[in-house]
């Protein structure tokens, strides 16, 4: 049973919230990010699940990494762990349907480490971001490269070299972010974004977002994730639907 991350189906229809509940911060340990990574493969799993969104609380989506775990760690027990702390906070990026990270007051570290692997990133717009780790002598462990490739080398290497802060404006200029709103409209913003996949063709937009996490060998992943989806109900319908009505009117099935 999960301590501190819970998975809510019945805010909207079709819609699951992710939410890491660990007051007063929502600090991420190991147990944490195994239970989001849990949370996840329960909602990848769940065909009547269209789109997530991944919250902490109004006041603080996450502050960061429970350093108090971590400075208890020898060498042996980090070699151990980190493998499957890594593949938990990527966690998001395995889930097939579309996510978004709804973002208040600080997401920081793994937080942010977490976010990353979301689909889209709506913030409050009094939210302060960052990878502070090195402030700790430690790095990121699964923010590196989903950062450099979502904001550029250059600007990924200042953030994660100097640990510094950014807020919504800065986020919102280097494509950190998504969208940003008043602070009582993020998860608001964040469920109409998600809501808009109900009913929509699942089957291709696992498929995009395979295509999306196969980086450099995107190419070769959309020629098969392409090919694939012919044959497919959800293809069969949608083709004609939009032949004979135009986009927009066809009732998918993901089948």
């Amino acid at each position: 049973m999960a301590e501190f991350v819970t998975v809510d189906r019945g805010v909207a229809e079709g819609v699951a919230v992710l939410r890491i509940a660990r007051p007063p911060m929502n600090l991420i340990d190991l147990q944490v990010a195994l239970e989001a990574a849990a949370a996840a493969a329960e909602i990848a799993a769940d065909p009547g699940i269209s789109a997530v969104v991944v919250y902490g609380d109004a006041r603080v989506f996450s502050a960061g990494d429970e350093l108090a775990e971590l400075a208890r760690f020898t060498p042996e027990q980090a070699r151990v762990v980190v493998a499957d702390f890594q593949a938990a906070l990527n966690c998001l990026a395995r889930v097939p349907q579309p996510t978004v990270a709804a973002i208040s007051g600080y997401a920081l570290g793994a937080g942010l480490e977490l976010a990353l692997g979301a689909d889209r990133r709506v913030i409050g717009d009094n939210v302060k971001l960052g990878l502070p780790q090195i402030k700790a002598g430690l790095i990121p462990v699964a923010g590196i490269r989903r950062l450099s490739l979502l904001i550029g080398p250059a600007a990924a290497k200042d953030l994660v070299y100097t640990g510094r802060f950014v807020d919504a404006a800065e986020a919102a200029r280097i494509g950190l972010v998504d969208e940003v709103v008043a602070p009582d409209d993020v998860f608001e913003s964040a469920l109409r974004w998600a809501r808009q996949f109900t009913g929509g063709p699942a089957l291709a937009l696992a498929a995009a977002k395979r295509v999306f996490e196969a980086g450099t060998h995107g190419h070769d992943r959309a020629r098969s994730e392409w090919s694939a989806l012919f044959g497919t109900e959800d293809q069969q319908v949608g083709t004609r639907s939009y032949l004979a009505d135009g986009p927009g009117a066809a009732s998918f099935t993901a089948r």
